[in-house]
């Protein structure tokens, strides 16, 4: 449950930024496209570009559905959260990465999921969520190992949450 006295202060969005040994466009391709965001994060269908939506199929039979506000190749991506049967409180939320291109093989990845904040219920197991799946996202363009959902590196990741 959340704290009461934490609504009462402002709350920070999740964000991490790291560095990435890709091109901004593998990174563009990776959270653009159903192949490349089924590579790192869970099985996708539908449009990564502007104005599409995108579905996720996570542990649950109805999918995570995300509307793409923005696609700008190869700078940036802006998501709203439109439904999410399985974890209701990040309906309205938007996760936004920037690609901050560095040459021709490196890049940083900024990134922001706007009202993911302590505020939330699920902020500790979303957090852990997010920092694994983008360090997928990572092994992913780097040397093509992401670890999605229901990956070997997923479930080591979810066993040792519960055992710990």
């Amino acid at each position: 449950m959340t704290d009461p006295a934490a609504l009462d202060e402002p709350a920070a969005d999740y964000e991490k930024v790291m560095r990435v040994h890709a091109a901004a466009g593998a990174v563009f391709d990776a959270v653009t496209t159903t192949r490349g965001l089924t590579a790192w994060w869970a099985r996708a269908a539908g449009s990564g570009g502007s104005g599409g939506e995108l579905q996720f199929w996570m542990n649950a039979p109805e999918p995570l559905t995300i509307r793409v506000d923005r696609a700008t190749r190869p700078t940036s991506v802006a998501w709203t959260v439109l439904d999410c049967p399985f974890l209701p409180e990040w309906v309205g939320t938007r996760p936004r990465f920037t690609i901050v291109p560095f040459g021709a093989g490196e890049c940083e990845l900024q990134f922001r999921h706007r009202g993911l904040t302590a505020r939330l219920d699920c902020i500790e197991m979303c957090t852990r969520g997010w920092d694994h799946f983008l360090t997928s996202l990572r092994s992913h363009v780097e040397a093509g190992r992401g670890s999605p959902v229901g990956s070997e590196g997923d479930r080591a990741r979810r066993a040792a949450e519960r055992a710990g």
